[in-house]
């Protein structure tokens, strides 16, 4: 099935309740204008539509909208076809409920938005913490995190990578230097020919 005929199966069986397919032309998601009708919609798609797995469920933080964002990537290994739909949530009290019950892949999912956005999903049978520690303050991936300076006296925060980098290639050009100094101008000669 398309992305279209997906889309308008479901636009018929719940009308209002489901936005437009958006964008048509590529990469195709629709909107479940309600988190409370997550469920029904999530059963119908496994159910009707022959979605068997839930290949994937993210988060997205908009704290200029006010929003969070949670995409769920259905796919049907039986009809070959893909689709995405997504909830908006109010970034303040972010709650849904838990599709788990549809999807069991949908378990540790719903833990990881949990634990790195703050996002409730109602029904869950284990929600907690999945990704940090139980005592962690926060949620990592919001934009507006500020991470911790240390927990339990362990610093959180590292030198980057590339500062790394920078020293070892100093380090390297002053090495060559050194070398070039102490070689005689007769032997920089042969080297050069």
């Amino acid at each position: 099935m398309t992305a279209e005929e997906i889309h308008a199966q479901l636009a018929a069986k719940f009308g209002e309740r489901i936005g437009p397919l958006m964008p048509p032309n590529k990469d195709s998601w629709a909107l479940v204008n309600k988190a409370e009708d997550l469920i029904e919609i999530g059963q119908f798609c496994k159910g009707e539509l022959g979605f068997d797995c839930l290949i994937n469920l993210s988060g997205v933080d908009w704290p200029k909208k006010n929003q969070i964002e949670i995409v769920y990537h259905l796919y049907s290994y039986s009809k070959r076809h893909q689709f995405v739909l997504k909830v908006q949530l109010d970034r303040t009290a972010p709650s849904l409920p838990s599709l788990e019950s549809v999807w069991k892949s949908a378990d540790w999912l719903e833990r990881e938005q949990y634990d790195l956005l703050g996002v409730e999903f109602r029904g869950h049978p284990d929600l907690r913490r999945i990704m940090m520690p139980d005592d962690w303050v926060g949620h990592p991936l919001r934009k507006d995190y500020k991470e911790q300076a240390s927990w339990h006296n362990i610093e959180t925060t590292r030198e980057s990578p590339l500062d790394g980098f920078v020293r070892l290639d100093d380090l390297t050009k002053r090495k060559a230097a050194a070398t070039a100094a102490i070689v005689p101008a007769a032997e920089k000669k042969e080297v050069l020919q």
